[in-house]
């Protein structure tokens, strides 16, 4: 989540841009999409969201059916889901500034994946496996179905680009298709197994072994199907290869933070400069990207230019230097929100 408002607070785009011809742009670049095939760290940030939604569900229900029926919760979900849904279509609008009907918004996937992981928790884990594998079987199987020459050829002669144009009638200049819930359900269902694994009454290195096993074998599954040219890890329609590669990590990452925070219990105090972004997090993704992207860019360029222009900094570096200003603007909100303990949720 910090990350993300980083994105909205234009860092990235402005690192970029400042690194550009110098040996870090290597290293700014992995803030960007790839363009195709291949993976960058930014790509994994929308798998961890849905990935680590995914974990917290078994708190969350834990906790709700403490207070509440089995009913009340569904109704929760279904709720929530449907708000998702709507804040994800409605912030494609703000981004044109006129009413459209584009559903390629990470809300709008999650809100998806929630009801198919949510409709199976309760199942026994070698089930809910199944169900996911059987996600990726079927993203497969559409994909070499409705183009059996070239079934991931970059471009817009595919299945996803084919939904998008009957669920959308247009598809995306950037080649992101709406269908992508299907296979990154998995990242959700993944999530809930590993959060159940969580809750269990049993020793840390009996939860850690799973994670790292199953962690490390849907990694090295998802680069082998790219690296022995199967099917190509992209993020963009969300292939097999992707969606296990981007999982593995989630779980390997997951592993680690469990580790050392819980396991090692080393909890530094420097963790709460990203933990209150997480407490109001669906707040703070539509805030930044919508009045907060809109309002504190340009407001705060007048303050960093006005006063760092004269000393002769480059245009590069000045909007650096203003994304980190409505960065900070942006957390200090969060942090702010949580020491009132005031939270939004859906």
């Amino acid at each position: 989540m910090f990350l993300l408002i980083a994105e909205a607070a234009g860092f990235h785009h402005s690192f970029v841009q400042l690194t550009e011809g110098t040996p870090f742009n290597g290293l700014a670049l992995q803030l960007e999409h790839h363009p195709w095939n291949g993976l960058r760290f930014w790509d994994l940030i929308q798998p961890f969201f849905m990935f680590i939604v995914g974990v917290a569900m078994p708190f969350s229900l834990r906790k709700r059916l403490a207070r509440g029926s089995r009913s009340d919760v569904t109704k929760h979900i279904v709720r929530r889901c449907f708000l998702l849904f709507c804040f994800g279509a409605l912030l494609h609008c703000v981004y044109a500034h006129a009413l459209v009907w584009e559903l390629w918004n990470v809300l709008v996937q999650l809100a998806f994946t929630i009801l198919i992981a949510y409709a199976i928790m309760n199942l026994p884990h070698k089930i809910q496996i199944g169900i996911s594998v059987g996600l990726l079987i079927l993203t497969e199987i559409l994909y070499r179905i409705y183009n059996p020459e070239s079934p991931y050829a970059q471009g817009h002669d595919n299945f996803g680009s084919y939904v998008d144009q009957l669920v959308m009638g247009q598809v995306n200049d950037g080649y992101w298709v709406f269908v992508n819930f299907v296979p990154t359900a998995a990242h959700t269902i993944w999530g809930v197994i590993c959060g159940q694994l969580l809750l269990k009454n049993i020793p840390e290195g009996k939860k850690l072994r799973p994670f790292l096993i199953w962690g490390t074998v849907i990694l090295v599954l998802g680069l082998t199907l790219d690296w022995l040219q199967i099917t190509p890890i992209i993020k963009r329609i969300a292939t097999s290869s992707f969606t296990l590669a981007s999982g593995g990590i989630a779980i390997l990452t997951l592993t680690l933070f469990y580790w050392a925070i819980d396991v090692k219990d080393h909890h530094k105090k420097w963790l709460r400069i990203f933990s209150v972004v997480g407490t109001n997090s669906i707040f703070i993704y539509l805030f930044a990207e919508t009045v907060g992207h809109q309002w504190f860019r340009d407001f705060g360029m007048i303050w960093t230019d006005g006063l760092l222009g004269p000393l002769g900094l480059s245009n590069q570096a000045i909007a650096v230097l203003n994304s980190l200003l409505v960065l900070f603007i942006f957390w200090y909100l969060t942090y702010f929100l949580d020491k009132q303990k005031i939270y939004f949720k859906v």
